[in-house]
């Protein structure tokens, strides 16, 4: 399939007929990191092109309203009415759910995310439902005869416009409303695929695959009763009867997951998925002359990479100190990402800033180790430099990016409520000092980049080809449209089951009768 898909594409670069410039796409994104990667692809899309139009917040966090790539249309999002420090102060809930054991800890976690979910999904559907109120906007989205729409479906306004405007779909994709998106459109079996958010690897024991099965029920639980029932007025005001949230994201035509084998735990899969993951790394560019400087500074000891991300700024203060003072005791340069008040532990050989390059760090030849949240849009950029891995996750898929690094031999992990400066040093030393963590990484690099084709222009190729053939029906899975009693053939065991039944129930009231009317021979010549 991937050397038919690099012909495909020469033979349409160079054909004189083919033109899918000029395609008007709809873009309907997520804030935050998310738009980190679906910027990279609307960029690109730009110089091929196609025009562009994104739907974004008045009080948008990163999305800016000009642009030379887009243009922007204002219209009502979770933006409007969350803060973006709600994830710093939803933090020291997750944190404190390490007091609990084991598998109680994921849970804990997927409890407070429920909450959050909650709320977030009661915004949406408001805000879906003002977005299809308005007529004005409305009329004008579908005056534009757009071919596509592009969206991330972590949120659902998109998956809702898209649907009620009839306009084919590509998802940039790799959250759902309750988790990893191949558990909605491919199988998923629980004993060996880990289910979000569960901390599993994809050799589970009893326990394990118990833990795993209790993850996949409420996540079911979730879906159908906590984030259905949210848009069930904008469905009955605005959809035909029977429509719910997961079957419209079902509608979509091409999903480009923001992931890969070399990274995910090989699993069940569609043809209509496309793997993109790293398709936003690049090789690193030359650095700022004064971090260059403070690179070079470092000596044969290399420099620590340090960064958490965009949706958390700051940990709390006694983690910052216990953390600045283990980098204090180090030989290595340390740059760290940092926002809020400079720790009083903080060494010499540390530089925090507000803002850091940090593909071109990382890209760095005297960066040693990465000390990260956990987000894959990093995870994906250390593994494609080949930089080892300290993962500090602290919320949402963070958890499980990081288990998947680290059964690679690739990465550390540990538990910010439980940081003590003995523990974060040992971490630090360890991947510094045993080569098997660069070696293991390194591989996963050589794995990473040996493809016929790049992940942005396999993203940019089903994006047009899609536009090119009014969709790719022929790619969905009809058993995506099957009730979930016919998808597991329930009603195939049950006729089954109950011809079984009614044969052995035939065949011992047979017996019975026969065995009753030659006892009763018997007794007549007594």
């Amino acid at each position: 399939r991937a050397t038919a898909l690099v012909v495909k594409i020469k033979q349409l670069k160079l054909d004189p007929n083919f033109n899918t410039e000029g395609g008007k796409i709809l873009v309907v994104p997520v804030d935050g990191s998310h738009w980190i990667n679906m910027k990279v692809i609307l960029a690109e899309l730009h110089s091929r092109g196609h025009q562009i139009t994104v739907l974004r917040s008045a009080k948008s966090w990163y999305i800016p309203s000009n642009s030379t790539v887009y243009t922007s249309i204002d219209v009502p999002m979770l933006q409007d009415e969350v803060d973006i420090n709600y994830y710093n102060k939803m933090l020291p809930d997750v944190m404190n759910c390490c007091r609990y054991p084991g598998f109680l800890h994921t849970f804990c976690v997927r409890f407070l995310i429920t909450s959050m979910l909650t709320q977030g999904h009661d915004t949406l559907a408001r805000s879906a439902a003002e977005i299809l109120d308005n007529f004005v906007l409305m009329k004008k989205l579908q005056e534009s005869k757009f071919d596509l729409m592009l969206t991330d479906p972590g949120m659902s306004l998109g998956v809702i416009l898209g649907s009620y405007v009839k306009l084919l779909m590509v998802f940039n994709v790799r959250w759902l409303n309750t988790g990893e998106g191949h558990f909605a459109i491919a199988p998923s079996p629980v004993s060996y695929v880990p289910h979000t958010m569960s901390e599993l690897h994809d050799k589970m024991d009893f326990l394990e695959r118990t833990n795993n099965m209790l993850h996949y029920l409420y996540s079911v639980y979730q879906q159908y009763f906590v984030i259905n029932p949210a848009y069930s007025e904008v469905f009955q005001r605005h959809f035909p009867p029977g429509t719910d949230l997961l079957s419209l994201q079902l509608s979509a035509d091409i999903w480009l997951f923001r992931s890969d084998f070399v990274f995910e735990f090989p699993r069940p899969t569609m043809p209509n998925v496309a793997y993109i993951g790293g398709f936003q790394c690049k090789e690193a560019k030359p650095l700022p002359a004064e971090l260059e400087a403070f690179m070079q500074s470092s000596g044969e000891h290399g420099v620590i990479i340090m960064s958490l991300g965009t949706l958390v700024s700051s940990l709390p203060s006694e983690i910052t100190e216990t953390i600045a003072a283990a980098f204090a005791q180090l030989p290595q340069n340390v740059i760290w990402r940092f926002l809020g008040e400079k720790p009083s532990s903080l060494g010499n050989n540390t530089l925090l800033v507000n803002w850091l390059p940090q593909n071109d760090l990382l890209g760095h030849p005297k960066t040693r180790v990465f000390v990260a949240h956990g987000g894959l849009n990093g995870l994906y950029e250390a593994m494609c430099l080949g930089v080892p891995v300290l993962g500090m996750p602290l919320l949402f898929d963070q958890f499980d990016n990081i288990v998947r690094l680290k059964m690679r031999g690739a990465a550390r992990m540990m538990r910010v409520k439980l940081l003590t400066k003995e523990i974060f040093l040992e971490a630090l030393k360890d991947l510094l000092e045993n080569p098997s963590y660069r070696k293991n990484i390194q591989h996963l690099s050589q794995l990473h980049r040996d493809q016929p084709v790049s992940p942005l222009d396999t993203a940019i190729f089903w994006i047009e080809y899609v536009i090119r053939n009014r969709g790719a029906a022929h790619l969905k899975s009809a058993g995506l449209s099957l009730p979930w009693y016919t998808y597991f053939c329930l009603d195939v065991a049950a006729i089954v089951m109950t011809i079984t039944g009614t044969f052995i129930w035939g065949s011992v009231l047979v017996c019975r009768c026969l065995c009753c009317r030659r006892s009763r021979k018997k007794m007549k010549p007594e």
